[in-house]
């Protein structure tokens, strides 16, 4: 009869219960792993050897077969290290343990030839599903303690090496939690920045504020040196406040790319990507083999940052519409199928034409020229971005002149206001935190216009031949201004701000192409 322990795989962001079975047989001495297994479970045939020899235990000279079930799903990582040398020990007799008492226990980590566990990546996700699965014990390297800690509910083991696992196992040691000193605080990568600093852009400012508190996407539009970068790193210091649910589920997926292994602790602030522009397809949406979380995964809960946006491949940023609106991206593979959140707020910053200075004297761009530049962002993208602003450059000889701006901790608090407000407007609704959020039945329901407001829009979109999305789009934008203004109704000045949120609609109206 195969001795039977069981493990952990990952599935996106998620994981799944894993059962390893092990028999020894008579015949050639050999390690065969099957169930559909990558490199790095093959190769741990070689890792169980060193391991076993080096720890002081006799490696069987049986055919050994180690079977990861269930056998017809890919497997990939050397976190079963740990449960195959486990069952082996328990097959071949040299570990005495009653197996009943085993049933609800798991068993995660890579194995060194010197017998020591190293941490793995994915940890967190992996003892999430023991908890939920029945598992009462789960047998883990030491250097991802502190990780698996963040989950309650079931006993945590933490060993350094395979000997102190089996001693522990057979009763001749006793287990003592370790306990860990308070986590360092890492470094604050938003140290120092204020909106304080940023002078002259009172306008953009106030739209900056309605798109974070209604979780809205923006697009900065500026001549080069006017401060689109400056105030997209700020964006991050008046961000909401994380919920705890939120926390986790970023938290889960830095786990699973391995971003967590030297942190190890809940990730309490929003995360801020910004991708160079010469980031592939795969990196910004997710792929591989196996596939993993890409930057718009990794910005989930956060922001978003392409600069330069008109230089990103075009088949990349066309790649962002279905993430954009739903808030998850599917990365299908022929052997692998990864399903990741990606609800993030896309800041993005590029010049208004090839030269970057359209507007004033010095450009020489044709209408034709600056519309082809243009054209780099399509029309499906824009439609998704809900604020296109300019960033107006401000004469440096009177910056010093200038009074300072609203500080972050002003502006944070006006969104952490609006944002309470969309929390209790959307209370019981699973998935829906903020009115970007909002669905075609909860714009019907939340988003009434009056005749005078309705009477604008129409004028709006006779103009502009607006789509039914960008007309969805401005309802919410709308109804956050109105928010942040604490009003119960959208006002005809809501409409209005939400209309003069498009700059590139107007500029594109006015030019003439020959």
């Amino acid at each position: 009869m195969a001795t039977v322990v069981r493990s952990f795989a990952l599935s996106g962001v998620n994981a799944y219960s894993v059962t390893v079975e092990t028999v020894t047989l008579y015949g050639q001495p050999s390690v065969n792993i099957v169930g559909m297994g990558d490199t790095a479970v093959k190769e741990a045939a070689h890792r169980l050897e060193a391991s076993l020899t080096y720890g002081s235990f006799e490696f069987p000279k049986l055919k050994v077969v180690i079977n990861l079930a269930p056998s017809g799903i890919k497997k990939s990582g050397s976190h079963f290290d740990l449960a195959m040398a486990v069952s082996l020990l328990l097959e071949a007799g040299q570990v005495l343990v009653d197996r009943d008492k085993l049933y609800d226990s798991a068993f995660i980590g890579e194995l060194s030839l010197n017998a020591e566990l190293r941490s793995v990546s994915g940890v967190l996700p992996m003892v999430m599903a023991a908890r939920e699965s029945g598992i009462k014990r789960i047998f883990i390297p030491f250097e991802n303690n502190r990780e698996a800690s963040l989950v309650k509910g079931l006993d945590i083991y933490a060993f350094k090496s395979l000997i102190e696992v089996v001693e522990f196992l057979q009763g001749k040691q006793e287990y003592y939690c370790p306990t860990f000193e308070e986590a360092e605080k890492t470094s604050d990568s938003y140290e120092g920045l204020d909106f304080a600093d940023v002078r002259g852009q009172d306008v953009l400012i106030e739209y900056i504020v309605a798109a974070v508190a209604g979780g809205h996407n923006i697009l900065m539009i500026g001549s080069p040196g006017c401060g689109k970068s400056m105030i997209a790193k700020r964006i991050s210091t008046i961000m909401p406040e994380l919920s705890e649910e939120e926390a986790l589920e970023i938290t889960r997926i830095y786990s699973v790319t391995g971003h967590l292994r030297e942190r190890g602790s809940l990730i309490e602030k929003r995360p801020f990507r910004s991708p160079h522009h010469n980031a592939s397809m795969n990196s910004l949406v997710g792929g591989g083999s196996p596939v993993v979380p890409g930057e718009i995964s990794l910005a989930h809960n956060g922001i978003l940052f392409l600069d330069e946006i008109a230089e990103f491949d075009k088949k990349s940023l066309d790649a962002l519409r279905q993430p954009m609106e739903d808030k998850v991206v599917t990365v299908s593979r022929v052997k692998s199928i990864g399903v990741f959140p990606a609800n993030f707020m896309l800041v993005a910053a590029m010049n208004p034409c090839p030269c970057g200075y359209y507007g004033q004297s010095r450009c020489r761009c044709t209408d034709y020229e600056v519309l082809k530049y243009r054209q780099k962002l399509s029309g499906p993208i824009l439609d998704r971005i809900e604020v296109h602003k300019y960033v107006q450059p401000v004469n440096f000889l009177n910056l010093s002149m200038q009074e300072k701006g609203r500080s972050s901790a002003e502006l944070r608090e006006r969104v952490q206001k609006a944002r309470r407000i969309q929390q209790e407007r959307f209370n019981g609704i699973p998935n829906v935190n903020s009115n970007a959020q909002m669905s075609e039945a909860m714009i019907k329901e939340f988003c009434k216009l009056d005749e005078e407001s309705n009477k604008l829009l129409r004028v709006a979109f006779e103009k502009f031949h607006y789509s039914a999305r960008t007309y969805n789009k401005f309802l919410k934008t709308a109804r956050t201004f109105a928010d942040l203004e604490e009003s119960e109704v959208i006002r005809k000045k809501d409409i209005s701000a939400a209309l003069m949120s498009r700059d590139l609609d107007k500029d594109r109206s006015g030019m003439l192409v020959v």
